[in-house]
């Protein structure tokens, strides 16, 4: 066949007798003019690049879209491709009707579709490139394709075309795109001025684009690159090259940070406020404010939705078409068709649509929309709930700053309820924004599903809706009951947590008294109750997947039996498919929409938390603290430039954040005359109760002096301080303040850089030093940060003042023993330090701030008397004083009444006294002695006290926790898995390869944790299901199809095949109901077993490990297993792996079907299997690491929050508010970016796998249309190719959950591969006699002792010979190995040579678990277990209560137990908190006496107790045990004295060993040193 432009048949196709323009020909070959034209303009451009046109701002990212009318440009391109796309398949399926070819039907089309593409990338290119004379080109193609179409339009309308012709309605639409288009273009020239116009106009890019931090693009790209997410390909492709970190994504851009979406919710809220001001019973409402600030973006998104919902019932219409479609061309191959007349050649839209090819591809073209919208619709509402959670925690923080004290300290506001409101209702209200768009979208999409099906089938679909309406209220009950046992696991788990962390931290205890299984068993049993709720859990989350699998098919069921029975017309296949594809639309609202329901409801009770909160007492605003007052935000009321303003390079943000958050700044607090710095005039103050905890205050406090508060405790001595720091409330009264000297005020600003004079409140905030206050709170108060950041406390850094400062406080060695010195990282998530250290770094922080007043409450109280003096000495005494600064100091030692320049004598919240210490001496002669009696009796204290030197102590401890801190290097490796160990290949590949690798090995450790026959069932039944859920579909098409054929058959036969048919599906649909079942219990089943072992060997293996497991791990880091990890594996890896295997299954069994019922599918699939694995392998590593950083931002926001809670008073004393706002602000940011990324990634992954799924959806209607057998199959194969864009990517997702949650096995399993002790000796336990060891005799042979095999040994050939009964004392420097020979006793330590023999045994033959219950040993550090006393006395209850009695009475703790509610069975609180360091020493005394062993062990007992109690522990070693052999680690010398032998140990060696008064001859020896120098 010749090809000709208007065809070879007709030979009035090229007369033009009538003129030119009433040629059909020639009008469509006119419309090829402006096509060819703008290709034969723009391709050379495009072509040569834009390399010389640079432009000429410098600009980061090439998405600057600055020209005007930009979006509707790009839509109205996208609609125009769109009809030229209807415009060329009109043109083609009129040709086919045609003889011979007509080119003109469809070529002009297929130009003007490659015309419109060029136009729109050749725009993109201009605009950011930013050369708007280039548009010229495009406005002349606009102009001339505006009229080549009206000139087609007039000439239809002349020939009289009716309207219902396609054609018409074509042209028509395509004349108003390309006339708006052209008003577009206009647009750029009138606002831009690039032609015609004299001064064109200048533009300047948005700060964002300039800021090449900003790497969050989607607000600045186009169209098309936001709904693909075109933009995030660079960061998830590097992501495979280089892990994701912070510095990679960059900051936010200015809209989305905390402080601009503060700005606008806070001014809502505020509006709110003024509406119910005159309305006391009402509350502002916090919706409202929420709405009126983030109600536009919730709008559009619902918009989206709305739009993808009712593109998604295209699917169904589209299939019932083209299966009805494919059936009537297959009945009508036999009658042919007549060829048309080439002068009708017009189609009516009806006979358009009924083509099955042109239903393929707008069923495509519907799937891509609907996708694209829904995507767009899930982005937008993440992207407003990100905001709001973030507008929300910056409310939260301010709120906070203003809270008023008592409201902390009365118990209204607690930590844990602020904590809860930061952590846990703002992501509550978070999530509801997230699901909002449902709660109104649901109701239309099910509405309109059931008229849909209703229209299909008649009175039947109500019986299938009427079956998913009954069942949905079961799935809220479940849902309901699964938070239920949510809530009774974490109750369990906390339980079990802190029975482990008791077990961890006491382990050295619990080994060397062989007490390991009883706690063991304790946690056991714990976990027990654990697991029971777990599997009511389990249980129920089962039901809710197996009712979202058994739904549809009962549904499906009901409807198609009651069609069966109920019409005499037999079930089509365009009627069954349809349908399926509808219930299967149906079902997902109906689930969601009871998981919507409790978000919502959750919300309400998180808003209403939020209001309380948010209308709390705030701290008074009349005192000079006023906070920032009401009218924070008045100054920025619609403020033009707020955002600029906000983010204005040249000053760091927080100086503008307070120079609009304080615009009056804080009124000045009342002057007052030189010599004063503070007076308090008839002060009356309460703690928020209406009752005066100060009454009749009237005080002044000395400039440049030293003022004392003294008086006992609880007279109100903290509460004078906070009350002048205006943290109480002020019922009457005044405290005036004086004014700074102008000379200091100048001197303070003119270190800083100069101020803008326009702006007073940054005059006012530089000189900080003015009113602030350097205060040290009783309770010490550290930053999560390192030790400098800690004192320096935000001030400039000087090294000078900074050593002068930690020499005054001697921190200097406590800092010294840090591993990163004073970079170490303390606090709350730091390294913990003890209170007498925390207390230093508090002070040395009030001491390094360059104020002129400093407040000290009470910070000697847990400091030694050495310690105290010094701080007295170098730091008061010293360094204020020549600062010539203003101190106020509580305190409790008087002998430093002498010193003062000032005393404040306070007895029951008034004042006593006030003068100096001569005038109350001739005054009040009686306080006077008082006193005196006093300060003798603490004098007394301090010699008993020089002795123990609890400083040492302290640091002895912080060393001992940072030895094992050397070998932490081979925990950082622990992450590696083992077969990677060997080859150290560190090049770019292996790494590459580790990243995208999926840790299968660890799956197959998971799945068979939970033993091979579970695995087996799992597997089994989910084929099985997947089988039978096949079967049922395909049982329904070959019913369809059969019943079709059948129509002619008799009314018997019929109804026969109809009955068997129904029969058949029913029994199917039965069992497959029964499967998912089975399948959703056995998977739970499975996950429940393996984590039940999986726990289990943890337990057992890391109670089992030697002692130097737990000197080498870091605490936190065990637990960490057992609370996160062991988390993971409970509750989220079943729940993954279910929708991993079904999702998987379904795309398979899909894949399956489609390729039997047409097998050129799969030549098709390769090129898409293809592209999706490239998909999941990019997506996989970018997740996971967005994921990291997402969970690793959280918790120093979290942090941060509860941080400043517990340091409000410290934070407001020093007027540091700003600064943590602006932290806080910029954790926030770090927090949020991180999950917008996070979500920008899974918007990535969702675009694109559900693109490929309509490709999918594509070739299998395109193929079985060409291909298929019968119109049951084609049905089918189209129904499974919808299913797959929605499940492909839920595998890619799971997958990546999966790897993530994989991790927590993969780390429970590397503990699982360490070394246990030997438990078992040569000799059976049965061999040992009963009353082992009865003498006490040791004998200690050529003894070598190391901690490990590959470590040098601690000791070397130690002998010695110990005769039953003997007191025996060890003495050495630290570091000489004492304690190391006390755990050689119980071979808690490697003995690699010589023997321990006692009582004719050699230890190292006798099982562990023997010789460890035979010995006593108390240790250094006094362990008590919460529990009852009796429990921690003799845990595994052997005796009787008389003997518990008497060995109270041996430790003289008898009548103090007696005394406590209970007796034996009063309660021990955790870590024995509720007794004193001593009494918890003598317990322990006590537990040894309990056990009745001949052999005691003394490990340093007697170092971190006072005088008083170490005098009765020796007088009970040296009665209660005087038979019995007891050796004595000393930690000073002076104990061991009358010790009947000595050992003294150097460096791992016996050096000497005699009595002590024959070593004390030796003038030279070393225990002679040791004496001497008093260790």
């Amino acid at each position: 066949m010749r090809l000709a432009f208007c065809g070879n048949d007709n030979a009035s196709a090229y007369n033009i007798s009538a003129g030119v323009l009433r040629n059909v020909c020639f009008v469509d070959a006119l419309n090829l003019v402006p096509h060819v034209f703008l290709l034969f303009i723009t391709f050379p451009i495009l072509f040569i690049g834009w390399g010389s046109q640079s432009s000429k701002v410098q600009i980061h990212h090439n998405t600057w879209l600055h020209f005007p009318g930009h979006n509707l440009r790009w839509i109205l391109t996208f609609t125009l491709l769109f009809v030229h796309v209807c415009e060329i398949a009109e043109g083609i399926v009129s040709d086919t009707q045609m003889k011979s070819r007509h080119l003109h039907l469809f070529l002009p089309a297929i130009m003007g579709f490659v015309a419109a593409t060029v136009s729109i990338v050749y725009y993109h290119n201009i605009e950011t490139s930013n050369f708007p004379k280039l548009l010229l080109a495009l406005f002349l193609y606009w102009v001339m394709a505006f009229v080549t179409k009206t000139i087609k339009l007039v000439r239809y309308c002349q020939d009289g075309v009716p309207f219902s012709q396609l054609r018409f309605c074509i042209t028509g639409i395509m004349v108003i795109l390309y006339g708006l288009l052209m008003a577009v273009e206009i647009n750029v020239i009138r606002v831009r001025r690039y032609v015609f116009f004299m001064n064109p106009q200048k533009v300047k890019p948005p700060e964002d684009l300039q800021d090449l931090g900003v790497r969050f693009l989607q607000p600045f790209v186009n169209l098309l690159s936001k709904a693909t997410y075109w933009w995030m390909n660079t960061l998830i492709i590097s992501a495979h090259k280089k892990p994701v970190d912070l510095k990679a994504i960059g900051k936010l851009p200015i809209a989305m940070r905390a402080l601009t979406n503060y700005v606008c919710l806070k001014e809502a809220y505020e509006e709110q406020k003024k509406k119910v001001a005159d309305q006391p019973n009402r509350s502002p409402s916090i919706w409202l404010a929420m709405y009126s600030a983030f109600g536009r973006p919730i709008l559009l998104s619902s918009t989206f939705r709305y739009l993808a919902d009712l593109l998604g019932f295209a699917g169904p219409l589209c299939i019932s078409g083209i299966v009805q479609g494919f059936q009537n061309t297959t009945n009508n191959t036999n009658t042919t068709e007549k060829s048309k007349d080439p002068s009708n050649s017009y189609l009516s839209s009806e006979e358009f649509l009924r083509n099955v090819y042109v239903l393929a591809v707008l069923l495509f073209l519907a799937l891509i929309l609907q996708r694209t919208f829904l995507q767009a619709s899930y982005y937008v509402t993440t992207e407003t709930g990100i905001n709001l959670r973030g507008a929300l925690l910056a409310m939260i923080y301010n709120k906070i700053l203003r809270l008023s004290t008592s409201n902390l300290s009365m118990g209204e506001m607690t930590l844990g309820q602020i904590n809860n409101l930061v952590a846990i209702e703002t992501n509550q209200l978070m999530w509801f924004l997230f699901l909002c768009p449902n709660l109104w979208a649901m109701p239309v999409q099910i509405i309109m599903g059931v008229i849909l099906l209703y229209n299909l089938l008649g009175v039947s679909a109500l019986v299938g809706a009427a079956v998913i309406v009954l069942l949905a209220p079961i799935q809220y009950f479940i849902a309901t009951k699964l938070a239920e046992a949510q809530k009774s696991t974490l109750d369990y788990s906390t339980e079990r947590l802190k029975k482990t962390n008791e077990i961890l931290k006491g382990i050295k205890l619990l080994k060397l008294y062989a007490w390991e299984h009883i706690f063991c068993t304790s946690v056991e049993e714990t976990r027990m109750k654990e697991l029971t709720s777990l599997k009511t859990f389990a249980l129920h989350t089962s039901l809710s997947i197996f009712m979202n699998a058994a739904i549809p098919i009962a549904a499906v069921l009901a409807t198609f039996v009651t069609y069966a029975y109920t019409n005499d017309k037999p079930l089509q296949p365009a009627q069954a498919f349809a349908s399926l594809s509808l219930f299967h639309i149906l079902v997902t609202p109906l689930f969601l929409l009871s998981t919507v329901v409790r978000f919502a409801v959750k919300a309400i009770v998180s808003v209403q938390k939020l209001n309380e909160f948010l209308l709390s007492d705030e701290i008074g605003d009349d005192s000079w603290r006023g906070g920032d007052s009401s009218v924070a935000y008045e100054s920025c009321k619609k403020h033009t430039g707020l955002h600029t303003k906000a983010i204005n390079r040249r000053q760091p943000l927080r100086y503008q954040l307070e120079s609009y958050e304080q615009p009056s700044r804080r009124q000045t607090r009342p002057v007052e005359t030189d010599d004063i710095a503070i007076k308090v005039t008839n002060g009356y103050f309460s703690w928020g109760s209406g009752l005066a905890t100060l009454s009749n205050i009237n005080i002044r406090i000395p400039t440049g002096q030293m003022t004392m508060i003294v008086g006992q405790v609880g007279c109100g001595k903290s509460s004078l301080l906070l009350a002048i720091l205006g943290e109480m409330q002020t019922l009457e009264g005044k405290v005036h303040w004086s004014k700074v000297p102008d000379r200091e005020m100048n001197t303070c600003t003119e270190g800083y850089f100069s101020v803008n004079e326009t702006e007073p409140s940054f005059e006012a905030s530089r000189s900080r030093n003015r009113y602030s206050v350097a205060y040290a709170a009783q309770k010490p108060w550290l930053l999560n940060a390192t030790v400098e950041e800690n004192i320096i406390f935000g001030s400039p850094f000087n090294k000078q003042r900074y050593k002068a400062v930690t020499d005054a406080c001697s921190l200097q060695p406590d800092i010294d023993l840090l591993p990163f010195g004073d970079q170490t990282e303390i606090g709350e998530r730091g390294i913990n330090l003890s209170g007498g250290q925390r207390q230093r770094i508090c002070v040395a922080r009030a001491l390094y701030q360059n104020t002129n007043i400093v407040f000290l409450d009470d910070p000697f109280s847990a400091l030694d008397i050495h310690l105290s003096d010094h701080l007295m000495q170098e730091g008061i005494l010293k360094f204020l004083q020549e600062d010539k600064r203003t101190l106020v100091l509580v305190t409790h030692k008087l002998q430093y009444l002498p010193h003062a320049d000032w005393i404040i004598a306070m007895k029951d919240g008034m004042v006593l006294r006030e003068g100096t210490l001569k005038d109350i001496q001739n005054k009040d002669v009686e306080l006077y002695e008082h006193w005196k009696t006093l300060m003798n009796r603490q004098d007394q204290e301090l010699e008993k006290d020089m002795e123990a030197d609890q400083t040492t102590l302290e640091r002895k401890t912080l060393r001992r926790a940072m030895y094992p801190r050397e070998s932490k290097s081979q925990l950082e490796d622990e992450d590696e898995e083992e077969e990677e160990e060997e080859d150290e290949d560190d090049n770019m590949s292996t790494v590459l390869r580790l990243r995208t690798k999926m840790p299968w090995r660890t799956c197959w450790r998971y799945l068979t944790s939970g033993g091979f026959f579970l695995l087996f069932l799992m597997i089994f039944s989910k084929l099985l299901k997947h089988s039978v859920i096949v079967a049922i579909d395909y049982w329904l098409a070959t019913w369809t199809s059969m019943d079709n054929e059948n129509e002619l058959r008799n009314a018997d036969d019929a109804k026969s095949t109809k009955t068997y048919h129904v029969a058949v599906f029913s029994i199917l649909s039965g069992a497959g109901i029964v499967l998912c079942l089975i399948t959703s219990l056995t998977v739970e089943w499975m996950g429940l077993t393996a984590a039940k072992n999986l726990h289990h060997n943890l337990l057992n293996k890391i109670i089992l490990g030697p002692i130097r497991f737990f000197d080498m791990t870091p605490l936190g880091l065990i637990l960490n297993r057992f609370s996160a990890d062991t988390n993971i594996i409970d509750q989220h890896i079943p729940p993954t792996l279910e929708s991993l295997t079904r999702s998987t299954l379904l795309c398979l069994s899909a894949i399956g079907m489609i390729s039997y019922a047409t097998p050129w599918f799969l030549v098709a699939l390769v090129p898409l299997g293809i592209a999706f694995y490239f998909i999941q392998k990019y997506f996989r590593v970018a997740s996971k690491d967005l994921q990291e950083l997402d969970d690793s931002t959280q918790l120093p926001l979290l942090c941060h929050f509860s941080e400043t809670a517990e340091g409000l008073t410290t934070i407001r004393a020093f007027r540091h508010e700003a600064r943590f706002k602006q932290r806080m602000l910029e954790l926030t940011d770090t927090n949020n970016i991180a999950y917008l990324f996070l979500s920008a990634a899974n918007r990535w992954l969702e675009v694109r796998t559900d693109y490929l799924g309509a490709c999918i959806v594509l070739t299998a209607a395109v193929t079985s249309i060409t291909e298929g057998p019968n119109s049951g199959l084609v049905g089918l194969g189209l129904l499974y190719a919808l299913t797959i864009t929605n499940y492909l990517n839920w595998v890619v997702r799971n997958l990546a959950d999966l790897e993530v949650q994989m991790g927590a096995v993969k780390k429970v399993h590397s503990f699982l591969n360490m070394e246990s002790e030997n438990y078992d000796g040569y000799l059976d336990s049965s061999q040992v006699p009963k009353d082992w060891p009865q003498e006490g005799e040791i004998k200690i042979e050529n003894l070598c002792v190391r901690y490990e095999n590959n470590l040098k040994p601690v000791l070397k050939h130690v002998k010695a010979y110990i005769k039953p009964g003997q007191k025996v004392g060890i003495c050495g420097r630290t570091g000489s190995g004492k304690s190391s020979l006390s755990l050689a006793f119980f071979r808690m330590v490697d003995i690699f040579d010589g023997r321990i023999v006692i009582d004719g045994i050699d230890i190292s033959k006798l099982p562990l678990h023997t010789l460890r219950s035979r010995l006593s040993i108390i240790l250094q550090d006094p362990i008590l277990f919460s529990g009852s006393i009796r429990f921690n006395l003799d845990p595994e209850c052997k005796c009787t209560d008389d003997r518990l009695w008497e060995a109270l009475e041996i430790a003289q703790l008898k009548n103090m137990v007696k005394s406590l509610p209970g007796g034996l069975d009063a309660m021990v609180t955790e870590g024995g908190e509720n007794f004193s360091v001593g009494q918890r020493q003598l317990f322990c005394l006590a537990r040894a006496f309990v056990r009745k062993s001949s052999i005691l062990i003394m490990d340093e007992a007697t170092a971190s107790i006072d005088m008083a109690t170490e005098n009765i522990l020796q007088k009970v070693v040296m009665t209660a045990f005087a038979d019995r052999t007891v050796v004595t680690i000393a930690h000073r010398v002076s104990h061991i004295l009358d010790a009947n032998i000595v050992l003294v140990l150097s460096e791992g060696s016996l050096v000497e060993c005699d009595t002590a008064s024959n070593l004390l001859l030796k003038e030279d020896g070393l225990f002679t040193t040791l004496v001497k120098t008093h260790k």
